[in-house]
């Protein structure tokens, strides 16, 4: 049980950068001025790529279908190591349902977990076939994606999960998207600082300064699972104390990874908090030093849109844009499922795997009643303080 455990703390959800992007999109339409948004709108849908990722798995697509009502948006990232061999198959690292009630004032993003333990539907990407059944989550995206590469592994792979999404929610995807994660490192260049309050001591495990050059240096060795090793001597760990911070984009990258050494001993909930509070911080920063700077402005757009990989149901993406361009970033309520409780079973073949629980389901439920933000009135704890 320990070797697993530790093994669950050393994953990366990384579905708080994908708001991030999202966020930081509708905060340049929906936070500049009607000038500003004619001026922009193309240059920012221009750069982002569009295929087709839902499939079979989407809403019934119509020809000059309006925004109207409720919609719902699946958000993906990949982790997509570049040494991973090209049949080996893609998993997808982080998975959000993002609901837009019918008023579209305001969002709900649902993190569904990367182990969360659901049945996924039989499926043949054309090179091979998947029989079906129940499997972690993110083994959609591997058993839709494996055989393939480049845009057909990303369409297929996106495929199967919708469809998983679409057996266990019973909600067919209006729009979908990837995420790239290199993509947004380059979100932060162009801001070139990211200032938030630090909630609690934290160490890195991944940067430090060699004591005798003053150079970088790995603190710690790391096992090939991603676990802890030893303490490399002769080199200090970089460490950010509670308190007010500004980060450069290596630190800000940096602080977000961490789980190990956090000092409240929260592992991937504290790693989770923080990477919503990061979000925050960088879509602040998106619009009082983006929106004003006009040198910054361009490569923002840029940097943003390449981010992405989009279907967008049909829609232009302009529609899109304008339809939602009422919700600000600080409209966007995230909530966690489980109430950010892991509910682990151990299934044989498989290993230690996450089960919804019923309010989980119920919370699926009201994403496809549009009632998600009576859920969340009725179960505060739910929704994550940040």
């Amino acid at each position: 049980m320990r070797r697993t455990a530790r093994a669950r703390r050393r994953r990366s959800p990384r579905w708080a950068l994908w708001c991030i992007s999202l966020g930081a999109l509708l905060a340049i339409v929906g936070g500049g001025s009607a000038v500003a948004i004619q001026a922009t709108l193309g240059a920012a849908t221009r750069t982002v790529a569009q295929q087709d990722l839902l499939g079979a798995g989407a809403a019934k697509k119509v020809k000059h279908a309006t925004i109207t009502g409720a919609k719902n948006i699946l958000l993906v990232g990949i982790d997509a190591r570049k040494n991973a061999l090209p049949t080996a198959g893609t998993r997808s690292d982080s998975i959000i349902l993002l609901h837009i009630p019918a008023g579209h004032e305001s969002g709900y993003m649902i993190s569904l977990p990367r182990d969360s333990y659901v049945p996924i539907p039989a499926y043949d990407n054309g090179v091979q076939k998947f029989a079906g059944g129940k499997n972690k989550i993110n083994s959609a995206f591997f058993f839709g994606s494996r055989g393939l590469t480049g845009p057909a592994a990303l369409s297929h792979g996106f495929e199967l999960l919708t469809l998983t999404v679409k057996e266990l929610t019973g909600i067919a995807p209006d729009a979908g998207a990837i995420i790239d994660f290199e993509g947004f490192k380059n979100v932060v260049n162009v801001l070139g600082k990211v200032c938030m309050y630090v909630d609690e001591d934290t160490t890195s495990i991944h940067a430090g300064i060699n004591d005798k050059t003053g150079k970088p240096a790995a603190p710690y060795k790391i096992n090939p699972d991603g676990t802890l090793k030893a303490k490399i001597r002769g080199v200090t760990a970089k460490f950010y104390a509670k308190g007010n911070h500004c980060f450069t984009p290596a630190e800000a990258l940096d602080f977000v990874r961490q789980r190990d050494l956090l000092a409240n001993k929260d592992f991937d909930y504290g790693r989770q908090r923080h990477q919503q509070q990061f979000f925050k911080a960088i879509i602040n920063q998106a619009v009082k030093d983006g929106l004003s700077s006009p040198t910054k402005l361009p490569g923002l757009i840029k940097a943003i849109g390449s981010t992405m990989t989009v279907d967008s149901g049909g829609i232009s993406l302009e529609d899109w844009a304008f339809a939602m361009k009422g919700i600000r970033p600080t409209d966007l309520v995230t909530i966690k499922t489980n109430e950010g409780k892991f509910n682990p079973k151990s299934v044989p073949g498989i290993g230690e795997v996450e089960i919804l629980s019923p309010d989980s389901l119920q919370l699926l439920e009201a994403a496809k009643d549009d009632t998600v933000g009576q859920f969340a009135a009725a179960h505060p704890t739910w929704v994550s303080a940040t």
